[in-house]
């Protein structure tokens, strides 16, 4: 049996049905290695700031820092907080990291006056803010937390304080299909561990 010629035009049709299959799919590649990406990164935020938020717990009656922080308006509890994040070991690199916000909690799991979302320019009383500097260090940039002295770590009280840690992070994308960055907030809150009952409330400890 003979083959007959392919007409000359059918070439052209094949390669503008491949391309039409091509593109689609390769974008799909493109979507889903971008979105693994990005992926990562939210979990690795999330990570930090769980490890940040564990060690901020556990420091109600740590005290004011003194000469021994970067600020004298820092807890001691604050800075604990960015050295957990900083060796938490996650995959988010460091300097993907914008800013690191500790603060004292309220109902909701904001700092206090925020419902809307993290606003730096607004942490100012029991919220503290750090940001990511060239040498790949968190330093302490604004807000002031002078005192945990007022931190109830009462077992069984329902008023028992809570700390906040938030992480503001930026995504680069890998391609740039979907611009250069993407910014993005994770957040972790947990009531104080327990001091002893001598210590707990109000005023009793450091």
């Amino acid at each position: 049996m003979l083959l007959r010629p392919r007409p000359r035009g059918e070439d052209g049709a094949v390669a503008v049905e491949a391309a039409l299959v091509m593109l689609p799919l390769f974008l799909v590649v493109i979507g889903i290695l971008e979105m693994s990406f990005l992926m990562r990164g939210v979990t690795a935020a999330n990570s930090a700031v769980a490890a940040g938020a564990r060690s901020a717990s556990v420091s109600a009656a740590a005290g004011p820092c003194g000469s021994a922080c970067s600020n004298t308006a820092t807890p001691r509890l604050a800075e604990v907080t960015v050295d957990a994040i900083e060796r938490s070991g996650t995959a988010l690199p460091s300097q993907a990291i914008e800013w690191v916000m500790v603060y004292d909690a309220d109902t909701n799991g904001m700092p206090t006056g925020q419902t809307g979302g993290f606003d730096v320019t607004k942490c100012t009383l029991n919220c503290v803010v750090y940001t990511m500097k060239s040498s790949g260090h968190l330093e302490y940039q604004s807000g002031a937390w002078n005192t945990t002295a007022e931190v109830n770590a009462c077992v069984n009280d329902p008023n028992r304080t809570a700390v906040g840690v938030a992480i503001r992070a930026k995504h680069s994308w890998f391609t740039g299909f979907f611009g250069q960055t993407y910014s993005f907030n994770q957040r972790n809150v947990m009531q104080f561990e327990p001091l002893p009952n001598d210590s707990c409330g109000k005023g009793k400890h450091a």
